[in-house]
Formats: C-alpha cells, structure tokens, sequence
C-alpha cells in the first residue's frame, strides 16, 4: 500500500483497552515499515475532522476503537477519495468481526499493509451516519443499560438485555420499508447494514456491508419466557427462522412507534423516533483482508 496511514485513536475504548494496546500497534507499524502517525481524539467530532483531514491528506484512516469511532470516521469520509480502515478495539467490534478483520488489533494491522480496497454501504439518518446497525425499542434500553454498565467486554450487552427485559413492555411500531408500511407489536426495530451487533449478535445474519440494502429484522410480541428462551439463537442467526421473526430488505426505512424511543446505531444514540434510515450505496472505500 503506498498511503501513509492516519490512526485516529480513542484511548478510552473498550475500558482503556485501546491505550493498553496502542504502542504494540506502533511498533508492528514500525517493525514493517508501514509511514504512520497518530492521532487521538477528544470526541467523536474530533475524529470525524480527523478523518477529513486524512482523505484530505491523501492517507489511510484507520480508526482504532469501538464500533462508535468506525461509524464516525467512515462517515465523514463519504463523497471523498478517503480509504477506510479498521483496527478493533471497543467491547464488540462487530463491524471489524463481520469484515473478516481479526480481532487483535496488532494482527489486523496486516491489512493496512496489504489490504484491498472494497466500496461499502453507509447507513444514514437526520445527517448522521453509521456503518453497522441501527435499531430501536427494546434495543434501546438494552443499549442505553449497556452503555452505563462497568460490566467488561462483550458481556456488557447480554447484561443490557437481561436487565432491559425485567421493565420491558411492547410498543406498537409502523415500519415502511421503500414506501411498504406494515404496523407490529413487539419489541425491536433493526436496520441492518451489516449482520452483527453487541458483541456478536448475528440478528441480520444475511444482511451485507455492500449490497446497497438494510436488511430490516422486526421481532414482534412474544412471552418474556420466549423471548428469553430464544436469545441464544440469536448468537448463531437462526432466530430469523422463528414466526415471531419479519425480514424485509429495502433502501428507505420510516419507523415510528407509540411511545418514545432513541435509535440506536454502532452503540451509541444517534436519533430519535419517529426516524427515516437511508442507506448510502457503496458510499465509502475500505481496507479488508
């Protein structure tokens, strides 16, 4: 690869993993003549500059953190000649797992050596933009728990869905998907740009980073005890088979819901309801094994 390399950094992902990681980072960098320079970040808008300022540059931008960071730096790259990388080192790191990218941070600077370029999609709504999924209702209590909980690792969002559960009531949901409204009542809204999300959920198991379609997975109103009893399916993706699992695909999706909810996307909160989620076509070029 003959672009220099930006590594945005946000040294308090995953619990301060990523500052703990970052200097055996460099020195593969080093080691293997990869040029490179490091940038941290004091928020997220910071590393979207960051990530403009790299296109900019010419240079790769390699966001190492959470899935928080990929989505804010792949975001700011869109409509330039910027090159996306990942080197993971949040709690879940779904975007990077589900690219075929490995998960030690220091393994995954091989492809910033000698990666190819692949043209991805990016998911889009009020302006803001992420990279994995978005999604809505019961997922956003079990997000906004998971977010606040000092429970480490992965396990962070299997204890948000625990404790979500116990307070859990169904809301009545309308999903239009390309201008098809279908009305539900249950429990979450997901629009998928790719198949996983909180620390290896596959609950889009089919959806693709460049297709140009979210793969919209609706679980409508089940028991708590069935709904419990299913969870684990969801590790594997075979819960898309149950009936109280819908999976449309389109480019365009409307929700809105009787009550209050945030949407959720790559972990964090990115807008609230009622929301339309569009879907950038391969918007952004990317490093990938």
């Amino acid at each position: 690869m003959d672009r220099d390399v930006a590594l945005i950094v946000n040294p308090s992902a995953g619990g301060g993993r990523v500052a703990r990681l970052l200097p055996g980072v460099e020195r593969w960098l080093r080691v293997h003549g990869v040029a490179y320079h490091v940038e941290r970040t004091r928020d997220i808008e910071h590393a979207r500059e960051l990530a403009r300022a790299a296109a900019q540059a010419g240079e790769v931008a390699a966001a190492f953190g959470g899935d928080g960071i990929v989505g804010a730096v792949a975001g700011a790259l869109v409509g330039s000649d910027g090159v996306l990388a990942v080197l993971p080192g949040g709690r879940g790191n779904d975007f990077a797992r589900a690219a075929g990218i490995p998960k030690s941070p220091v393994a995954a600077c091989e492809v910033l050596r000698s990666g190819r370029e692949m043209r991805i999609d990016i998911g889009e709504v009020d302006g803001r933009r992420f990279v994995g999924i978005a999604s809505c209702g019961f997922d956003s209590d079990a997000n906004r728990i998971a977010n606040a909980t000092r429970v480490p690792g992965e396990a962070a969002y299997a204890y948000g869905a625990v404790r979500a559960l116990i307070g859990w009531k169904p809301a009545n949901f309308v999903v239009t998907v390309d201008g098809e409204a279908r009305s539900f009542r249950g429990y979450t809204v997901a629009a998928a740009n790719g198949p996983a999300y909180g620390g290896g959920m596959y609950v889009a198991p089919d959806a693709r980073f460049d297709d140009g379609l979210f793969d919209v997975v609706s679980v409508t109103g089940v028991s708590k005890l069935r709904f419990v009893s299913q969870l684990p399916k969801v590790f594997r993706g075979t819960h898309v088979r149950n009936e109280e699992v819908v999976v449309r695909r389109g480019g365009e999706v409307e929700i809105t819901a009787d009550r209050p909810f945030t949407l959720y996307a790559d972990g964090d909160p990115i807008a609230e309801l009622p929301a339309t989620v569009r879907t950038l076509p391969g918007a952004v070029a990317m490093l990938v094994p």
